[in-house]
């Protein structure tokens, strides 16, 4: 980090410090002792303006107040079926660690199908993963490793990826505009791997409009990826689609397989926001209901890429309806030969 880094850190500090006692309440549970690498991740999504940066982080601490937040790791997702629902239908969970000691985040794009719940339920379900990475996984691995780590990576499974996938654009707006405002630059790299036709038609229209940034990060890779992955992750921490096997339903309970609720990260999440709903001193069970929280208004860019993906599927959807209409009706003409006497 260069010395106009370290002034603009400097001076972002400053302002925070003149914050309102309970956005620097919510901010502790943000930073969780890395103040510098965190104000560091907001200036870096503002190109290191540091009046943009502040603005950014002021609007994500008030509505981590205002949504209650540093709450969200005490109320639970009930009645348990649900909870299992919304695990088999929103597939991610964490495979293992990076040779550096990034936590392993993959994600079931193609199969997900976000279609067990509302969409509340997926985006408190988000949100969870998001605080128990920030809260619990990352500062064990500082504590571990003598040094700050407060980011991630992400193995992008596009498998079974669809035309359908234009039903979920506008549920995955608002979780992808969640992380871009509240969890900025939380992961170092994406990694696509199990790309089919769909995805890279997608990909070759949204690539020119990501920021260089962004851009940068983004890896798609050959196949399954396994050689590659290989390269900065122990085999033990590939993710079961990475293996030359192939994504599954989170009911496969070989443990193994990252999305299944037998997983021991999936098993550790529960158990941690169960514990803690129970030290709260409840009085009664948990009720069913989800943790409604604000969806902040995308930015112009992702609304951008938003309508560029959901044009190009649709593209896609008229091509492949004329060629078979054009097949339909070569059968049908071949049908009237083969019946003319």
């Amino acid at each position: 980090m260069g010395i106009v880094s370290e002034e603009a850190i400097d001076e972002f500090q400053e302002l925070m410090d003149q914050a309102e006692e309970p956005l620097k309440k919510t901010f502790e549970r943000v930073h969780q002792g890395y103040l510098r690498e965190n104000l560091g991740r907001f200036l870096k999504a503002r190109d290191w303006n540091v009046c943009k940066a502040h603005t950014m982080l002021v609007e994500c601490l008030r509505w981590r107040v205002d949504n209650e937040i540093d709450s969200i790791l005490s109320k639970p997702i009930v009645p348990t079926e649900l909870y299992w629902d919304v695990r088999d239908s929103q597939l991610i969970g964490m495979s293992g660690y990076t040779k550096e000691g990034l936590p392993v985040f993959a994600i079931g794009v193609g199969l997900s199908t976000f279609d067990k719940a509302s969409v509340h339920y997926y985006v408190q379900s988000h949100i969870q993963i998001n605080e128990y990475r920030d809260r619990v996984l990352l500062p064990s691995m500082s504590k571990k490793n003598g040094r700050p780590v407060t980011t991630c990576v992400k193995v992008l499974d596009m498998t079974g990826l669809k035309l359908s996938a234009l039903s979920q654009i506008k549920l995955v707006t608002i979780i992808s505009t969640i992380d871009d405002l509240n969890y900025p630059e939380k992961t170092n790299t994406y990694y696509v791997v199990n790309a089919p036709y769909i995805f890279s038609a997608c990909w070759k229209v949204v690539k020119p409009l990501l920021q260089e940034r962004t851009r940068q990060k983004v890896h798609v890779l050959s196949g399954c990826g396994m050689d590659e992955l290989l390269k900065i992750m122990d085999f033990t921490s590939l993710p079961h689609f990475c293996r030359g096997g192939s994504s599954g339903s989170s009911h496969h309970t070989q443990s193994a397989n990252c999305f299944s609720i037998d997983h021991p990260f999936h098993q550790q999440l529960y158990n941690y926001v169960k514990h803690h709903y129970e030290t709260r001193g409840q009085a009664e069970p948990a009720k069913q209901g989800s943790f409604h929280v604000g969806f902040p208004e995308p930015e112009a860019e992702r609304c951008v890429i938003a309508k560029t993906i959901e044009s190009e599927l649709h593209k896609i959807e008229n091509c492949n309806s004329l060629a078979m209409s054009i097949g339909d009706r070569q059968a049908s003409h071949e049908k009237l030969e083969d019946d003319e006497p």
